[in-house]
């Protein structure tokens, strides 16, 4: 009775969280409404110089602590970039087909995107754009420098959000990688260089395996160094396809 009435009283531990974050979503809507006034090389501008300060950090707890300070400006210069190419109808192809971005972030997207940067998980139901969700984060932790990997439960999603959403990163300047089966290792290494990189979970998972266990030089592997990932369907990912081992062998 005492926990119902607590619960009543000051809210749920979710409902907590979410009013936490709260005040740091007004202050992402209020910057990208200042962002408006900027040109489109000057909103691409942002992305170089952030890259250039976070690449020269070497510290990781430096990094992580400069990366939540920038972090308001970063998800409102993604929100931006969504209105602009919104506003303008920007046309495209995804999977051979042709697209209309459409897109702007609501408040529930960049509230789950603050959840993710923060290495945790964001349930979003039916409807509320969990595509859209991951951008924001992987836009800011892409500006390290260190690559980002989103990773999805097979090769058409990969190719799909990686087409839909890189229209968005490529605007603002930052490069995208896509891995697929049966890639060429030149290939393969070459789209981990990317800024963001979309795969599958056994396509990242059978690479690690063959660099760290096959390869007999740093030239024959093709990852660099994990950063940071976001993980699409996770309780598909890690708990129904973690099920079925990843086994790899050769001479």
């Amino acid at each position: 009775m005492f926990n119902w009435i607590l619960k009543t009283i000051v809210g749920s531990k979710n409902q907590r969280e979410l009013r936490r974050i709260q005040p740091l979503i007004e202050q992402v809507n209020e910057t990208e409404q200042r962002l408006s006034e900027l040109s489109d090389d000057d909103l691409r501008g942002k992305t170089a110089a952030w890259k250039e300060e976070l690449s020269a950090i070497t510290d990781s707890k430096a990094l992580e602590a400069r990366l939540q300070e920038i972090l308001p400006e970063a998800f409102a210069v993604v929100k931006q970039g969504a209105r602009r190419l919104s506003d303008r109808k920007h046309t495209f192809t995804v999977c051979d087909q042709p697209t209309t971005w459409e897109m702007v972030h609501f408040d529930v997207q960049l509230i789950g995107g603050v959840v993710l940067h923060r290495g945790r998980i964001a349930e979003m139901a039916t409807g509320e754009g969990k595509t859209l969700v991951a951008t924001a984060p992987v836009y800011l932790n892409a500006l390290s420098g260190r690559g980002v990997h989103v990773v999805t439960v097979n090769d058409y999603l990969a190719r799909r959000d990686a087409e839909w959403m890189g229209q968005l990163y490529a605007f603002l300047g930052l490069t995208i990688g896509i891995i697929q089966h049966d890639q060429p290792p030149d290939l393969r290494r070459a789209q981990y260089q990317c800024d963001i990189t979309y795969g599958t979970n056994s396509e990242f998972g059978f690479d690690y395996l063959r660099d760290n266990g096959m390869a007999t030089s740093r030239d024959q592997q093709v990852q660099r160094s994990h950063f940071y990932a976001i993980v699409d369907e996770v309780d598909s990912i890690l708990i129904d396809e973690a099920r079925t081992p990843l086994i790899i062998s050769g001479p």
